[in-house]
């Protein structure tokens, strides 16, 4: 089912409005993923300008005069920097152009929620947010801490049990995935 442009192995997006708790759910359900034997890797969205370098370090002084992309090595890790010439927001299948997916299993996505390929949406109604998965087919699974106001006519999970989650990942959405 490998149909999203640029993905060279299964990607799984996790959507939701800010606040529903993404990042914390994805910091559980990855070790337990790992625990599977599973190689993840991840890309996350930000609708912030954000910095990894900082002023005075050679990296940020080198990028500021103009050097980009400039890449970061060491023998733990290697860091990539490039400058949009155009600023707008990027699309996963870019993103993904650029993503090394080399002995990756699956690659969990956070955010590119308007974005069509296959995400649980997280939702908590306590927030007052609407629902996703009415208007986005490519929703395959709803996690939620209460009964949605709509039957959702998808696999619904409960958002504070990262192991169902990791399980529905794992024995769901991996072999259809693969096929």
């Amino acid at each position: 089912m490998l149909n999203f442009r640029n993905a060279q192995v299964p990607i799984l997006g996790f959507a939701a409005f800010s606040g529903t708790g993404k990042t914390t759910l994805l910091k559980k359900i990855i070790p337990l993923l790992r625990l599977n034997d599973l190689n993840v890797g991840l890309i996350k969205h930000s609708h912030h300008s954000f910095e990894i370098d900082y002023p005075g370090k050679d990296s940020y002084e080198l990028r500021q005069a103009g050097a980009s992309p400039v890449m970061l090595s060491s023998s733990h890790r290697r860091a990539i920097i490039v400058e949009h010439r155009v600023i707008r927001e990027p699309t996963l299948a870019e993103e993904l152009a650029y993503f090394d997916q080399t002995d990756l299993d699956l690659i969990l996505v956070e955010g590119f929620k308007r974005e069509r390929f296959p995400k649980i949406e997280l939702h908590r109604p306590a927030l007052g947010k609407p629902l996703l998965f009415p208007d986005d087919e490519t929703i395959i699974a709803i996690a939620t801490d209460t009964e949605p106001a709509v039957t959702p006519g998808i696999p619904r999970l409960d958002i504070n049990d990262p192991d169902q989650i990791a399980r529905f990942i794992c024995q769901e959405f991996l072999p259809h995935a693969r096929a």
